[in-house]
């Protein structure tokens, strides 16, 4: 019964993992991945929207 699901798996493609009993999409990544992702705009100045000049209101930016 394997083979078959193999086959029919490579002709048809296999089902995706990503879906819960619900139907809902759950990843199944490890902690870290998920803090990395979190805290993937704070890491760099350059990425930290939090201090973009935006922010601050509209005279806060230099004139180019």
């Amino acid at each position: 019964m394997k083979p078959l699901k193999k086959i029919l798996d490579f002709l048809f493609g296999h089902d995706p993992e990503i879906f819960d009993e619900k139907g809902q999409v759950r990843h199944r990544l490890p902690p870290k991945v998920w803090t990395q992702w979190k805290d993937r705009t704070k890491s760099s100045p350059s990425t930290n929207w939090r201090q973009h000049a935006g922010t601050k209101g509209p005279h806060a930016a230099e004139p180019r």
